[in-house]
Formats: C-alpha cells, structure tokens, sequence
C-alpha cells in the first residue's frame, strides 16, 4: 500500500510540475487536450460567467465578471502549490515516513505539516527527516518550493505588464470610435484625414500581433477585462476588423493595403484564441449587419464627406469578409460573455474622457 501510495505521489509531482511549466515558463500554445489548468479554467468559468449571464447588463455584472481573472489566477496558484505540498507528504508516507516526532510514530498529518514547512522553506526544525531518502526528498521538495515561489514573484509582473500594454491602446481608441467604439464612427472621425486612419490601423496591426502572442502564451489575459464597462478588448478589435473590411470593399480612397495587413493579423488573433478557449466558431443571430445595412452606412458617413460604394455587388464582398471573423469573434463573446460593437454610429455617441464621477 505505501509503495503505491509513493508512485501516485512521484505521479501528481511530475504532473503538477509539468502543467505549471506548460502555463508559466513555455512561451507558445499548448494543444494537449488532457491539462489540469485547463479543466480548471473551463470547471470554474462556467460557474462563475452561469451567475453573471443572469445579471442585468451593466456596471453591476462587468464588476462581478472582472473579479474572475485575478482571482482565478491565485486560486490556480494556490490549488499548485497545495497539490505539490500532499504530494510530497504522499510520497514521504509511502516512503515509511522517517520523521523524527516527539512521543510518538509519525503519521500522515506529519508527514504533510513536514511538507508544508519545507514546501514554503520555513524550516522549523521541530519535525525533521531521520533517514537518508527521507533527507533526499526533503532537499528536493525544499529547491521545488522555492523555484515555484521564484516563478510566480516572476510570473505575476509579466501578466500585468501584458495586460497593462493591450488596455492602452484601447484606452487610446475611446477619442477615435466613441465608447463602446464602432466602425462607422471610427470611420466618421478620420473623414477629413485618411493618412491618420492607415497609422492608426497599422499600430492596430502590432497591437493584435501582441495581443495574440500574450494571449497565446498566457490565456488567462483573455478573462481580465477593462477599466471601463463600455470598453473590452474583444469590442476593440471587432471594431478594427469591421473597419478594415469596409475601407478594403466600401472605401477606395481608404488606406487599402493597410487595411489589408491589419485584416490579416487581427482575424489571425481572433481565431487562434477560439482554439485555445475551445469555442467553436458560432454565426451572429441576428445579423450584426443585415441586408441594406451597408447603405444605411453609406448615409450616415454621408455627411463627413466619406462616399462608400453600397451597391449589391459590394455588399456581397463585404459579406465575404465578415464570414471570415464574425463566426469567431462571436464565439468568444459568447464564451466570455462580452457584448459586440454595432456597426453603425450610436444617435448619441459618447466617450469616457468627457464623462466624470460627478456629472
């Protein structure tokens, strides 16, 4: 019995180990589908986002959902740490347990006090190892502690700086396409100055390499979300991709090639999280933009002097395009639970800087 109870423990070492090296330290996507973080990923958020989705739409719900990411982290941080402390203790146990404990033979509770103290470095003394392989196991529980510590000091700087760099540039996006942002209206504000808006989509371009390389990387940056309610990272680059697709079909005097490159890697980002999320790609019901939404565009944007083309044919094109990430970005807002842009300009729009706690 002891010796089987030694093998599961070497067994949960080498598991929990590797699946943190795998979340932690390995900087690229990981397709096994067997992971403990995974499954705690998808056990917790659907708990979780299952209470949210029954909230009422606003601050309230934003607030309740944003709480997740930080917290998922510590508590996966926490659930690590405890697997590899029992472990230790399973394997001491099964080892025969050759602790030095005053009064009395050692038992499993002291074996896992013994691993606790040692896991955490604490080194208290009062129960110590007695054998050889007792000592050997305690050293080598002693340097794991401390380079999981090591790791997570390191980890946790990473994360934020992540996640700090993608909230900028939408933050940024608020003067440009209103808030919550839309293609219509980023278009309308670049109406008398095109060369803005192909600088604009080409530091749009990095942001989404960015976006998919951390998120790729580390997947819990996807459940962080913004400062402000009306704003997400998902609704910034659904903006971009809706703006994109109408300058390479609608608008001819728009930064083409630009939009083009911008297209390409924001759909590139869009599709890879749904594989790391496992979202399978969803069509929008209804419609984000149904039949003769691209003319009710054309007169909205109509009066800023931009002239899109809305005749059928083009229409078609651009239905083409939308086929390509619309299916994906409404996946993971669905899984997220996210609200997607409109298309068109809002009849009132407005933007986080001219609003203040007071008025």
């Amino acid at each position: 019995m002891r010796a089987v109870v030694a093998v599961v423990g070497v067994l949960l070492i080498v598991a929990i180990m590797w699946d943190t090296f795998e979340a932690l330290v390995l900087p690229r996507r990981v397709t096994r589908r067997l992971r403990p973080t995974r499954f705690f990923y998808r056990t917790t958020w659907h708990l979780w986002s299952g209470i949210g989705v029954r909230m009422a739409p606003g601050g309230r719900r934003e607030t309740y959902l944003s709480y997740y990411g930080p917290l998922s982290l510590l508590v996966l941080l926490g659930l690590w740490a405890a697997s590899l402390m029992v472990a230790f203790a399973m394997l001491q146990w099964g080892l025969g347990s050759h602790l030095a404990v005053a009064g009395r033979p050692a038992r499993f509770l002291d074996d896992l006090y013994m691993s606790g103290t040692t896991f955490v470095t604490l080194g208290l003394g009062d129960v110590a190892p007695t054998s050889g392989l007792a000592r050997l196991v305690t050293v080598i529980e002693c340097g794991v502690g401390f380079g999981f510590l090591a790791v997570v000091i390191g980890y946790l700087p990473v994360l934020y700086q992540a996640f700090s760099r993608r909230e900028v540039t939408i933050t940024l996006l608020d003067a440009r396409a209103g808030s919550p942002p839309t293609a219509a209206e980023l278009l309308h504000r670049h109406a008398g100055d095109l060369d803005a808006l192909g600088a604009l989509l080409h530091d749009w371009e990095r942001w989404s390499a960015e976006v998919l390389e951390s998120h790729l990387s580390y997947p819990v940056l996807s459940y962080f979300r913004s400062q402000h309610d009306n704003e997400s990272w998902l609704a910034a680059l659904t903006t971009i991709l809706d703006a994109c697709a109408l300058v390479m079909t609608a608008l001819p005097q728009g930064p083409l090639r630009q939009a083009r490159l911008t297209f390409a890697i924001a759909r590139h980002a869009v599709v890879d999280l749904t594989q790391v999320l496992r979202t399978p790609p969803r069509v929008p019901e209804p419609e984000r933009l149904p039949p003769g939404g691209l003319a009710r565009l054309a007169a909205e944007l109509a009066p800023a002097g931009l002239t899109l083309d809305a005749d059928r044919k083009i229409e078609l094109a651009l239905a083409e395009l939308r086929e390509l990430y619309e299916p994906y970005v409404n996946a993971l807002a669905s899984h997220l639970v996210f609200t997607l842009p409109a298309w068109g300009r809002a009849d009132d729009p407005s933007d986080n800087w001219r609003a203040t706690a007071w008025r």
